[in-house]
């Protein structure tokens, strides 16, 4: 750019320069033969007269007739031809001086387009570059003392807006890693209902990617019905506003305190809302454990012991001489007791599994042969209610799991399918498998489970049939370890059930990529 402007400054002068002289010389070529003809003439009057005075002086007598022939022999007329070739000489020596003129004009006019033309130049890209953002880029023009002081203004510019910029970028970078990693989930939303901003918690909790939240109204990104009205409160009134929500996110219930106010920019100036969310369910969770621990434990103990307590007693009072009925107590009293040694085992492998630091020992393991074992576990069950299996397996999946803790889960998994579903039923199982997951699904044609309850299915002692589990020997504690379990792969658990025509859960565990 500043070549072809110094290049263009530099032609015009020249162009300037070759039309003067161009005009000059056509100027000169055009009044030459007149210059010429005065000249002659006046040659003619000063020889005449040079004449006269010599004849005077001579006292020379002559004639008027022989003076006018001597005078005329002192007129001579001008040679087209060669007045032709003194005019052509006067134009080259005339074109070869006007040559040379042009070419030293033409040297100055490019040190003066160096001197003062390109510095200036220098100085508007470099004005450009800052104008785009390239605070990087620096003047380095030269000349008069005026472009000298413009080019230090410019290179004091530009490197305070790049220290302006460093600063920027560094506490952007900061409040960028102070949102990022901060523990609670961040979001604001603009005057128009548009996510601004969002960090990874947030999406993280709600199963959002950033593309699908950035700049979207956040009506349209299927948050649940109370955080949209908590938002809603918000912007009605436009005042500070907490609250502690319950909401059902992927199939669980979670409980949130969330703050939110609004943002005021300045003058006054009204921005929009920023919410900040804190994951209070396990703190929720603990306290309604340890109010309902004792209720649920004493409830569930309860019923054994006061039969085991009570068939004693019936005994201890003289049954026993009735065999018929000894071996019918006993047999009752022995039941009851396998099922007060289920509920301790369940309680204690639920207090394991939920100990800090608890781990499984994780291996390349078959989905295949898992199944097949956990089948084999619970074949009787379902020998008993005349059910069957219907086994769906395209080809075998290895993901990274415990083999022995897969079982737990299968057999956990397949007896509730077996006990929730009537006889003469099938309880489907399929392996799948997806990029990142290795997929078992577990099928029955059983009671289903209710939409709302669905998410406290994970729940200690939660039972969707409580007479029938309780009756089957159930304890309630079955799916909390197996949720347990499949965190501790690094899995996850999803369940779809229809009442009244079964439940279908999903096993996805981390598959084992060859390296």
């Amino acid at each position: 750019m500043n070549k072809s402007m110094s290049g263009r400054l530099f032609f015009s002068f020249v162009f300037l320069l070759v039309a003067i002289f161009a005009v000059l010389v056509l100027v000169i070529g055009q009044l030459f033969p007149f210059y010429v003809k005065d000249y002659m003439q006046s040659q003619i009057e000063i020889s005449q007269k040079n004449v006269k005075e010599l004849l005077q002086e001579a006292n020379v007598e002559l004639t008027s007739e022989q003076q006018e022939q001597l005078l005329q022999t002192y007129e001579f007329s001008a040679d087209h031809e060669h007045l032709s070739y003194l005019q052509m000489r006067l134009l080259l020596v005339l074109g070869f001086l006007f040559t040379i003129a042009l070419i030293i004009l033409s040297v100055l006019t490019y040190k003066m387009v160096l001197n003062f033309v390109e510095p200036i130049v220098n100085v508007t890209k470099t004005a450009r570059e800052l104008a785009v953002g390239n605070y990087r880029a620096r003047a380095f023009a030269n000349g008069p003392k005026t472009i000298v002081e413009l080019r230090n203004s410019i290179n004091i510019l530009a490197r305070n807006l790049q220290d302006i910029t460093k600063m920027r970028e560094i506490e952007d970078e900061r409040l960028k890693t102070l949102i990022e990693n901060m523990g609670s989930a961040l979001m604001m939303i603009d005057r128009e209902g548009h996510v601004s901003i969002v960090n990874k918690r947030f999406l993280e909790r709600f199963g959002l990617e950033y593309g699908q939240v950035r700049d979207k109204n956040f009506l349209t990104l299927g948050l649940p019905e109370e955080l949209e009205a908590f938002i809603d409160h918000v912007f009605l009134t436009e005042l500070p506003y907490r609250k502690q929500l319950e909401m059902e996110v992927q199939q669980e219930i979670t409980y949130k305190f969330v703050y939110g106010a609004p943002v005021v920019g300045e003058n006054g100036r009204w921005l929009g809302v920023v919410l900040v969310m804190h994951d209070v369910t396990e703190l929720v969770r603990l306290e309604q454990i340890r109010k309902d621990f004792v209720a649920n434990v004493s409830h569930e103990l309860r019923t054994p012991i006061t039969s085991i307590k009570g068939f004693s007693e019936t005994l201890l009072d003289g049954a026993y001489k009735d065999e018929k009925m000894l071996l019918s107590f006993l047999d009752i009293m022995y039941q009851e007791s396998n099922r007060l040694q289920m509920l301790i085992q369940d309680l204690l492998e639920l207090s394991k599994i939920e100990q800090h630091g608890f781990s499984v020992d994780i291996m390349s393991t078959s989905l295949q042969d898992v199944l097949i074992r956990a089948v084999d576990v619970t074949s009787p069950r379902l020998d008993e209610k005349d059910m069957q299996f219907s086994v769906d397996i395209a080809r075998d999946v290895r993901v990274l799991a415990d083999a022995n803790r897969l079982i737990q889960i299968f057999t956990n998994l397949i007896a509730n399918a077996i006990m929730y579903s009537p006889e003469g039923t099938t309880v489907t199982l399929r392996i799948k498998e997806t990029d990142e997951y290795g997929i078992v699904e577990v099928e029955d044609q059983g009671i289903g489970i209710e939409k709302s309850e669905i998410a406290r299915i994970f729940e200690r002692f939660y039972r969707v049939d409580r007479a029938r589990s309780r009756n089957s020997g159930g304890t309630g504690l079955g799916l909390a370890i197996v949720k347990h379990l499949v965190e501790a792969h690094h899995g996850k658990i999803q369940v779809t059930s229809e009442v009244g025509k079964g439940t279908c859960i999903k096993i996805l565990l981390p598959l084992d990529k060859p390296s």
